[in-house]
């Protein structure tokens, strides 16, 4: 099925060309009127008549998070005020947040997106979706709404959290999509085994678009198998219009950027060189479609590959890989960098281990990973705990090479959480 099939199956060619009219369009317009990007471009020595091929993005300065932070709030507007009617920011824990403003033509455009992503991925207006993403300054819940709402879905606003009168929504109103943190999904599993329902059986569900946070493909296994459904990756952010940037298709083999609307780089995080497909690096986003607030070159902090090939659901936009990593989720344990999710993605892989676990970085020398376990396993002997124990270590040091403690425990005792899970406790910076 298709949203929009001439655009989703255009020609290489016609989508370079697409492409390279939409970029001069919109370098003209952010050196006119965004006094940050003119000064950008005039110190890196570049007019927006120097673009004349798809190559010549490389000559345009990168746009970071601090750069959008700097200019907060109105800055990067490329509009004037009376033409944006949405503002989305990001939550600025780590300083200033940064805002990020929608025109109307914006707003439908993102819609049209998520819709294509919806469709590519079997979702129909026959469906009733389930939102349990945060609606309010994060741009996931209302894009995935709008979206959902030009396919014709019923959709139930839920929000996060509140997890008994979701599984009442769920069983009432006989939810088949939700919308959701993969965190959440594993406590909702949790939450209909307390209440005595088998997530298998006596809910409707048939598929999940997981995202807002990383997790690996081992999580995204255990889920499909708990719930026997579907599990879709998702890929957005609020700076490219959210949730719709990327979506993986029924072939599930990586995610299909819409580059109609955005060019795609990976680049090496410390040189700034594009790098060839199939070679990881930083993603880097260049918006071709956005009015309010166009942004070049954005230094997403993602770490992917462009995945060769075409894809067998006949969509040419081409597809990244899983994300494995932010560049500052990246911690750095013996002198060893590593991310949370190869330490996740280790610990879905063996049998026994339940859907909780916490790394805790007590030092720079020292972290420990406290895993819950299958209630069978914990009240079984202690030969098999002890066994279990050893095969996670030593699983873990292949990956990592780091030899963390490992903590079993029972299952319930760590935290969970009705949204994002906090898998790292850093008491390093405490």
């Amino acid at each position: 099925m298709f949203w929009q099939k001439k655009i989703e199956t255009i020609g290489k060619k016609e989508l370079e060309k697409l492409q390279l009219k939409r970029l001069k369009e919109t370098t003209e317009r952010v050196y006119k009127k965004v006094g940050f990007y003119k000064n950008k471009f005039n110190a890196a020595g570049v007019k927006p008549r120097d673009i004349k091929t798809l190559k010549d993005i490389e000559k345009l300065p990168f746009t970071t998070r601090e750069d959008l932070r700097a200019n907060y709030p109105f800055g990067m507007l490329a509009v004037p005020k009376e033409k944006i009617i949405r503002l989305h920011t990001s939550s600025g824990t780590t300083g200033k947040p940064k805002a990020i403003f929608f025109s109307r033509s914006d707003i439908n455009c993102a819609a049209d997106l998520m819709a294509r992503c919806l469709v590519m991925s079997g979702t129909t207006k026959a469906d009733v979706l389930q939102n349990m993403m945060t609606y309010g300054l994060f741009t996931g819940a209302l894009m995935m709404h709008y979206g959902a709402e030009k396919v014709g879905l019923l959709i139930i606003p839920a929000g996060p959290g509140n997890t008994d009168k979701q599984i009442d929504l769920m069983i009432d109103f006989k939810t088949t999509v939700i919308h959701i943190t993969p965190s959440y999904l594993l406590y909702l599993a949790d939450a209909l085994k307390k209440r005595g329902l088998d997530p298998k059986k006596d809910i409707f569900l048939k598929r999940a678009y997981v995202g807002a946070e990383p997790y690996s493909e081992q999580t995204r296994k255990k889920l499909e198998e708990i719930f026997n459904i579907d599990v879709y990756n998702s890929y957005g952010l609020s700076e490219m219009s959210g949730p719709g940037v990327a979506f993986e298709c029924i072939a599930k083999n990586g995610m299909h950027l819409w580059e109609d609307n955005f060019i795609m780089e990976i680049i090496d995080p410390k040189t700034g060189r594009q790098l060839p497909e199939g070679e990881e690096g930083e993603l880097v986003l260049t918006t071709l479609c956005r009015q309010a607030m166009p942004i070049i070159r954005y230094r997403v902090g993602d770490l992917t590959r462009i995945i060769k090939g075409k894809c067998s659901c006949g969509r040419t936009h081409r597809r990244i890989a899983r994300i494995t990593g932010r560049s500052d989720d990246m911690f750095i344990v013996k002198g060893v960098n590593m991310f949370p999710q190869a330490i996740e993605r280790v610990l879905m892989g063996i049998k026994g281990v339940a859907q909780n676990y916490q790394i805790v970085l007590e030092s720079y020398d020292d972290m420990s990973i406290r895993v819950e376990i299958v209630k069978e396993l914990f009240d079984g002997s202690v030969e098999h705990l002890i066994a279990l124990e050893k095969q996670i270590i030593d699983k873990l040091k292949q990956e990592i090479i780091v030899k963390p403690k490992v903590e079993l425990l029972e299952p319930g005792t760590l935290p969970s959480f009705e949204g994002k899970g906090k898998r790292v406790i850093d008491k390093r910076t405490m």
